[in-house]
C-alpha cells in the first residue's frame, strides 16, 4: 500500500517534526518514521515505489530531507529472500546498499526493514514513556489486551532487525483491525494509510496508555519516602551538587574526558527519595534508546541527603571502583571474540539522593540528553510499577544491543572530535574584546565555555551569540570578590559538570602619571587584576585538583609586565604581578598536572573594552596622536609592522591549551608583533 506521489516525503518530515517535538512521544534522536510513495526513476523515466525512512542517528524533531534514507521498495522487500535468520541480522544492513535509490540519502538504520515490510503507507516506531511502561511490565501482554483490545497487538521482545520486521508485518496481516503494536521491553509501532492517520494512531496508543496508568496505577509505585532521603532545599542541594561535581566528573572521566550536566528535576528527586529506588536502579533501563545513552545501570550514592560532602566523596570513590569492576564483569560475561572492545567502564549517570542527577557525555548536548533519557526511564519504571512489576529485558539482550557491530559502525561514522572536545573553559571579562574572542575560539575548537563578566546581560548575550546553552553560558562575576568568584565557579560546575581551562582575562586600565594616580586608582587596578586573578586561580585550582584530570590556567598579562613605559604605573605594576603569579602557580600546581601559562599582548585596540573606556584616548595623548590612529601607531613600532587584534590573542590561548604544548608550563607568549624592549630574558 503506497501513497501516490513523492509528497509523501514532505508529509513524513512534517509529521516527524511534530512527533519529535513532543516529549511524551520520544526524546532526542529516538524512534523513527517512514513513508512509502512513488517517484520517477531518473534512469528510466518510469515511476518506482520508494521508501523514505529516518536515517540512522537522526532526530525526529529536527529531521530534514537530508536526514532521510531513500530505498526502492521492490529491492528492499526482495532482500527478504536472502535473509538467513536472526543470527545474521548484521549482514542485512550492508545489504541495504543494494536497495538504495539514487545516492540513497542518510545511512539506513536497522529498523528500515520493519518500515519496508509492514504493508502500510506510513509507519511510526516510537519510544513514549507510557508505551514503554506497558512494554516493560511483567504482564505486559495481558495489559496490552486489557488496555487496547484488538486495536494494538503485543509483540514479545526481539532485537531490532529483519525478523522483528517480518513479525510485525505478519501481525498486521493477521489483525486487519490493528493500528499498531506494543514491542515488549522496547516501545510502540503504529501505522496508517495517510500520514495524518499514522500520527493519530500513534498518539491514540500513547494517550490511551497514559490515561490507563493515571486511572489504575497504585499510589506510591516507588514505595514510601525513606527517612533522610527527601530533597534538600534548593540552595542547599545546589551547594552540595557544586561541591560534589569535581569529584564526580573526575570519576566519570577515568577512561575518557566527559562533559557533565546536572539536573534536580522533581522526577529525579522524588524517585531517589523513595524506598524502591535501589532495587529499580539495579535492574537498569530497558529501551535500547535509553541504555545506549545511559549505560545499563547508573551509579547511585547509598547515603542519605544530609550526609556531609567528605563522607559522600569517600563513598562515591568506593562505589565507582566497584562500578568499574561490575561493568568489566558484565562485558566479560557476554563478549565474544567478535565483540567491539569495551567502551569504558565509567558510569554515565550518577544519582545523589536529596541532590539530583549528574549525567555525562562527549559534549554538553550528549550529557544533557543522557539525563533526559534517564528521566524517561524513571517515568517508565513508575508506570510499570504502578500497574504491575517493572521487568526490563535481560542483561544478555542489553549487551547484544550495546555492543552490536551495527552500533559500533554508527559510532565509527561520527565525525572526528575537535581538538578541545570534552574540555570546559571559564573566561573572565569575556563579554567583549579579547575575552570574547578567546571564548569564541575555544568554543569553535570544541570546548564548552562559560563567559564571566560584571555585566550579566552582556555575558549572556555573548554566550547566545557564540552558540547557546550546550556550547556557552553567561554568568555574572566580580573577580575582586571571593564569594562572587566562588558563586561563578559553582555555576560553571552546575552548567557543565566540571572545569578544565581557566583564562584570567578580566581587567581595566587607568593611564595616569605617577602624580595623577590616586590610592583609589591603585587599589581598583590591583583589586581587579592582581587580586582578581589570584582569587579566580585559587578557587578554580581547587576544582582542578579535586577532579584529578589536570588542566590549564592562562593569564592574559601584557607586554607592560616586562616593559616600562610612561603614565601607567598602576596598570603595568599589576600586570607584572600577574606575570609572576604565572611562574609561582606553575611551580606549585605542576604536581597535579595543572599547567599555568601567560599571554603578553600589546596594543590591542580594535574591539577592546579597555581602549574604548578611556585608556585609548589617554595613550593617544601620551604619544601625541589621534585616538583613531592608535592601532596603526602601535603596529608601526613593532618589528613585524602588524596590528594586534583580539583574535591573535585568542589563537595563542588556544595553542597553549592543546596537547601540542602538553609539556609546557610557566611560559609567557608575546603577542605583540615584535617589541624588542619586551623580549623575555
Amino acid at each position: 500500500m503506497t501513497t501516490t506521489t513523492s509528497t509523501a516525503a514532505a508529509d513524513l518530515i512534517a509529521r516527524s517534526n511534530r512527533l519529535g517535538a513532543d516529549p511524551r512521544v520520544t526524546n532526542y534522536a529516538g524512534g523513527n518514521t517512514s513513508a512509502k510513495g512513488t517517484a520517477l526513476d531518473p534512469a528510466t523515466g518510469e515511476p518506482v515505489e520508494l521508501l523514505w525512512v529516518k536515517g540512522s542517528g537522526g532526530d525526529l524533531g529536527t529531521l530534514t530531507e537530508s536526514g532521510l534514507a531513500v530505498l526502492r521498495l521492490d529491492r528492499l522487500r526482495g532482500l527478504a529472500n536472502v535473509y538467513r535468520g536472526p543470527e545474521h541480522e548484521d549482514e542485512m544492513v550492508a545489504a541495504f546498499d543494494y536497495a538504495l535509490h539514487g545516492k540513497g540519502g542518510a545511512a539506513p538504520s536497522i529498523d528500515t526493514a520493519m518500515h519496508g515490510l509492514v504493508d502500510a503507507a506510513h509507519v511510526d516506531h516510537l519510544h513514549p514513556d507510557a508505551g514503554i511502561a506497558i512494554a516493560t511490565a511483567a504482564d505486559g501482554e495481558r495489559l496490552t489486551a486489557e488496555i487496547f483490545g484488538g486495536r494494538v497487538v503485543w509483540v514479545p521482545w526481539r532485537r531490532p532487525g529483519w525478523q522483528l520486521g517480518l513479525d510485525i508485518a505478519a501481525i498486521k496481516a493477521e489483525n486487519p483491525e490493528a493500528i499498531g503494536t506494543i514491542l515488549g521491553g522496547h516501545g510502540i509501532t503504529a501505522w496508517g494509510d495517510t500520514s495524518d492517520e499514522a500520527e493519530a494512531n500513534s498518539r491514540w496508543i500513547i494517550e490511551t496508555a497514559e490515561a490507563h496508568i493515571a486511572e489504575h496505577a497504585r499510589p506510591e509505585p516507588f514505595g514510601p519516602v525513606l527517612e533522610g532521603y527527601a530533597a534538600l532545599p534548593e540552595t542547599e542541594r545546589h551547594a552540595k551538587a557544586a561541591a560534589l561535581a569535581p569529584t564526580i566528573r573526575g570519576l566519570a572521566s577515568q577512561d575518557a574526558p566527559q562533559v557533565g550536566h546536572f539536573s534536580d528535576d522533581e522526577v529525579v528527586l522524588d524517585f531517589l527519595a523513595a524506598a524502591e529506588h535501589p532495587r529499580l536502579t539495579a535492574l537498569g533501563t530497558s529501551c535500547p534508546d535509553h541504555f545506549l545513552r545511559t549505560k545499563v545501570t547508573p551509579l547511585v550514592l547509598d547515603l542519605p541527603a544530609d550526609a556531609d560532602v567528605d563522607a559522600s566523596i569517600a563513598r562515591l570513590r568506593e562505589l565507582h571502583e566497584q562500578y568499574r569492576v561490575d561493568y568489566q564483569a558484565y562485558y566479560d560475561r557476554h563478549a565474544t571474540p567478535g565483540s567491539p572492545a569495551i567502551r569504558g567502564a565509567d558510569p554515565l549517570i550518577v544519582l545523589v539522593p536529596g541532590v539530583g542527577m549528574f549525567s555525562f557525555g562527549k559534549d554538553a548536548q550528549t550529557a544533557r540528553v543522557a539525563g533526559e533519557f534517564y528521566v524517561n526511564a524513571i517515568n517508565v519504571m513508575r508506570g510499570a510499577e504502578g500497574l504491575s512489576t517493572y521487568a526490563p529485558i535481560d542483561e544478555v539482550e542489553k549487551f547484544r544491543i550495546e555492543y552490536w557491530a551495527l552500533e559500533e559502525a554508527k559510532l565509527q561514522r561520527l565525525p572526528k572530535p575537535k581538538p578541545l572536545a570534552g574540555r570546559i573553559a571559564l573566561v573572565t571579562g569575556a563579554a567583549s574584546g579579547i575575552g570574547k574572542a578567546i571564548a569564541t575560539r575555544l568554543a569553535a575548537e570544541g570546548a564548552c565555555v562559560v563567559i564571566a563578566d560584571l555585566d550579566l546581560g552582556r555575558a549572556q548575550a555573548a554566550a547566545a551569540e557564540i552558540g547557546g546553552p550546550d556550547v556557552a553560558r553567561g554568568v555574572a562575576a566580580n573577580v575582586s570578590d571571593e564569594t562572587a568568584v566562588q558563586d561563578s565557579i559553582a555555576e560553571v560546575l552546575l552548567a557543565f559538570g566540571g572545569l578544565d581551562l581557566v583564562v584570567n582575562n578580566a581587567g581595566l586600565s587607568l593611564s595616569k602619571s605617577l602624580f595623577d594616580t590616586t590610592e583609589a586608582d591603585w587599589d581598583l587596578q590591583h583589586d581587579v587584576m592582581a587580586k582578581g586573578s589570584f582569587l579566580v586561580a585559587k578557587n578554580a585550582a581547587r576544582v582542578l585538583v579535586d577532579q584529578g584530570l589536570g588542566g590549564d590556567i592562562v593569564y592574559i598579562s601584557s607586554k607592560n609586565s616586562v616593559f616600562a613605559g610612561p603614565n601607567n604605573i598602576a596598570y603595568s605594576a599589576t600586570k607584572a604581578d600577574q606575570a609572576h603569579q604565572v611562574r609561582l602557580l606553575a611551580a606549585e600546581l605542576g604536581e597535579h598536572g595543572i599547567r599555568v601559562n601567560g599571554i603578553n599582548p600589546d596594543g590591542v585596540v580594535r574591539g577592546s573594552g579597555i581602549f574604548a573606556s578611556g585608556w585609548g584616548a589617554n595613550r593617544a595623548k601620551t604619544y601625541g596622536i589621534d585616538e583613531q590612529d592608535l592601532g596603526a601607531f602601535y603596529a608601526q613600532r613593532t618589528i613585524l609592522k602588524r596590528e594586534v587584534v583580539p583574535e591573535n590573542v585568542a589563537a595563542a590561548v588556544y595553542a597553549i591549551c592543546t596537547s601540542d604544548f602538553s609539556h609546557t608550563t610557566g611560559l609567557h607568549i608575546p603577542v605583540d608583533a615584535g617589541v624588542a624592549a619586551a623580549f623575555l630574558r
